[in-house]
């Protein structure tokens, strides 16, 4: 894989994706109420209802955003309405975009956290992406002991005080985007498999114990999204593609 420095352009005018890129996005969840209610204009039925069924204001609009802005890029890539994409879903509820079956398909992930989403984006290749504002007081032992596996723990345990938190963070985003990628939910425990997670080190799926060989099949990145979050990118087959980071207007 080849990657320019974390650099979050500027929407351009029209997007290419070629077979050997990713592009990842990044939008903010912030929204005015009529850029709100644009997005939430172009929501399928299904989606309207469950933003409907939010309590929370703020969760409702970070919904509307977050799919609303997904519809948008989608229709950007292969030049349809927004309003006219379909998707499917598979047994774990992971959505795929319906297109004809002679064309490689649009391969997509998103992920949300506090004020912002990312988006990966790709050509018949399996992609997971994954953010999270960072809370110390979240990565605790207990946590990390309950859903990190035993190697894992071995080397969070190793980390100094200050180093904890990132590392932490580091193995929940690798862990969530590898299994958003693979599409199974937590049907594939997260104990096994194995990533790295020190500060500094390179991001990579070291091993896993379902499927030989599996660990092989995969990158991973780490995402630098904004400070005080940290994201990881995980993508199926060949190691020799491209990530390009783009930023979507507000």
């Amino acid at each position: 894989m080849t990657i320019e420095p974390q650099v979050w352009h500027p929407a351009p005018a029209h997007f290419t994706l070629s077979p050997a890129e990713v592009h990842v996005w990044r939008a903010s969840l912030h929204a005015s109420a009529s850029r709100l209610a644009d997005l939430h204009a172009i929501l399928a039925a299904d989606e309207q209802q469950r933003a409907a069924r939010f309590h929370a204001d703020r969760d409702r609009d970070s919904y509307i955003v977050a799919r609303g802005v997904l519809r948008t890029l989608l229709g950007h890539y292969v030049q349809r309405p927004p309003q006219e994409l379909r998707f499917s879903y598979n047994l774990y509820g992971k959505p795929a975009l319906e297109a004809p079956p002679d064309r490689a398909p649009l391969c997509f992930n998103l992920s949300h956290s506090h004020n912002l989403v990312l988006y990966a984006i790709t050509y018949g290749r399996d992609v997971g992406i994954d953010i999270e504002y960072v809370r110390p007081d979240f990565a605790r032992d207990q946590i990390a002991e309950q859903f990190f596996s035993p190697r894992e723990n071995v080397e969070l345990r190793a980390l100094t005080h200050v180093q904890h938190t990132i590392g932490f963070f580091n193995c929940w985003t690798r862990k969530e985007a590898y299994i958003k990628a693979r599409g199974q939910g937590l049907s594939l425990p997260l104990d096994q498999f194995d990533v790295s997670l020190t500060p500094g080190a390179p991001a990579a799926l070291l091993q896993t114990r379902d499927i030989p060989d599996e660990a092989a099949r995969w990158s991973l990145w780490e995402l630098h999204p904004s400070p005080g979050y940290i994201a990881a990118l995980a993508v199926e087959g060949c190691p020799n593609w491209q990530l390009m980071s783009w930023q979507w207007p507000e």
